[in-house]
């Protein structure tokens, strides 16, 4: 099962750093049998990342993968990535604990919000989430960058197969199988 969790919901750290992880991604999270979180600054921004503890090894594995372990920089690249992690649990009530340098780290000091990115959860400081992250001028035109002109090939061959699927053709892949 594929996790994506989407909102911008408000919430309150306690005097000893837990905070209760939203109602809606909870339920993502027990639907999908991820009861273990792994917990990190983000790498861009002043805020902190909850992985489900796969989307976590799947991410850890493609660093890995990328990296040689017998050179010295790929490896002080991957220690920082790691170390810079901890597994966090809720509690019977939904909490966790968000230890005081990931707080300090993030700029975190009361109030946060969570918000949901695809299959991770961010968690930042209210003040710096009420701000837009972008210039509306710069997100318009980021977007028409990203999404108005990059139609490649992939994306329009898979379109085209689901829409032949869809008219009752049979992709050739399986055509190929049948024959």
């Amino acid at each position: 099962m594929h996790i994506r969790f989407l909102g911008n919901i408000e919430a309150r750290t306690d005097t000893k750093g837990r905070v209760f992880i939203p109602a809606g991604f909870r339920k993502q999270l027990q639907a999908a049998c991820q009861e273990r979180l792994v917990l990190r600054k983000d790498v861009f921004q002043d805020c902190l990342v909850l992985y489900p503890e796969s989307v976590w090894f799947k991410t850890q594995n493609e660093l890995r993968r990328r990296l040689n372990r017998w050179n010295a920089t790929h490896q002080q690249l991957f220690r920082q990535f790691v170390s810079d992690a901890e597994i966090v649990i809720p509690d019977g009530n939904g909490r966790i604990l968000l230890p005081k340098r990931y707080l300090q780290m993030a700029g975190i000091c009361g109030e946060v919000r969570f918000i949901g990115m695809d299959n991770t959860i961010e968690i930042w400081a209210k003040e710096k989430a009420a701000k837009p992250f972008m210039a509306s001028e710069d997100f318009s035109a980021s977007l028409q960058e990203v999404l108005g002109t990059a139609w490649d090939e992939e994306t329009v061959a898979e379109e085209d197969v689901e829409n032949k699927t869809a008219a009752g053709a049979v992709p050739l892949d399986k055509a190929e199988e049948r024959g």
